[in-house]
């Protein structure tokens, strides 16, 4: 039987209890036998793989490379995921480049099937780093089954580090935050903001994020997430409003429930 993560609560007593076994939990959860046999066969196999048509042809090899992307539902779209990597990220019309979910291009440009004569899939450190992106998605999938915003959680945990060292300009990454959903869910939450926020304007919404941003969590640039403090405070924001909301919902049900119940029956 494979390990399941350990969460004995929700909100931040969970999340607290999550990063304080979050070495020795993941440790025993890549010890899995489906994981291994899927992040062993990928190490074997993907530095033979030279065109798109062959990885797309690899179910095995596809489910780990979609998987390390948070992209693990499109497995049956080989078409789609075909014109995603032939097309690369360098020209701006690119595929992975005109969609809204930032995720497509970041693994695009991973593998580098588009943008190089030939792919990232034979460079010696290639394999490793998708191997470890893939155990930890998959982790943060199975925690998911138990706790939806522990998962956006720890995401958002992984994921942040990397966005602030990048060399993107501010606003980029910004509308990197913007692009990508699970992070998005984060920081609307974390801010307050509500779900209709996204219909605004676009230009709109980035000052918006900006602003909140700055008065709530206190940074004047987006690389000021690069500081864990500024980080753990986002997170256990969102898992608070989280929480919260999650509370009121019921509250919600069992109120509009005693209304009907005491509505006059027609006689």
């Amino acid at each position: 039987m494979s390990f399941q993560p350990v969460l004995p609560a929700g909100g931040l007593a969970g999340w607290r209890f999550l990063q304080r076994t979050l070495e020795s939990q993941t440790a025993a959860f890549d010890k899995g036998v489906q994981i291994t046999r899927d992040t062993d066969y990928f190490l074997e196999t993907i530095g033979q793989i030279e065109t798109v048509e062959q990885l797309v042809a690899d179910r095995r090899l596809l489910r780990v490379a979609l998987g390390a992307y948070g992209l693990q539902d499109e497995i049956d779209n080989r078409y789609f995921i075909r014109k995603v990597l032939e097309e690369g990220t360098a020209d701006p019309d690119a595929l992975a480049n005109r969609l809204a979910d930032d995720r497509f291009k970041t693994f695009s440009r991973a593998f580098g099937f588009g943008d190089f004569p030939v792919p990232n899939t034979g460079l010696s450190d290639f394999a490793p780093r998708v191997v470890a992106l893939y155990r930890r998605q998959q982790f943060e999938l199975a925690v998911g089954e138990q706790n939806g915003a522990m998962r956006l959680a720890l995401n958002a945990q992984r994921q942040l580090p990397d966005l602030t060292e990048s060399s993107s300009s501010d606003t980029t990454k910004w509308l990197r935050v913007m692009g990508t959903a699970p992070l998005r869910e984060v920081f609307e939450v974390a801010l307050g903001l509500p779900k209709s926020f996204g219909r605004i304007d676009l230009d709109k919404q980035l000052e918006v994020f900006q602003d909140k941003a700055r008065a709530q969590l206190g940074i004047e640039t987006f690389d000021d997430l690069a500081q864990p403090d500024i980080r753990d405070k986002l997170i256990q924001r969102y898992l608070l409003r989280n929480q919260v909301a999650e509370a009121a919902a019921p509250s919600a049900g069992a109120i509009a429930l005693s209304l009907l119940q005491s509505m006059p029956r027609p006689g």
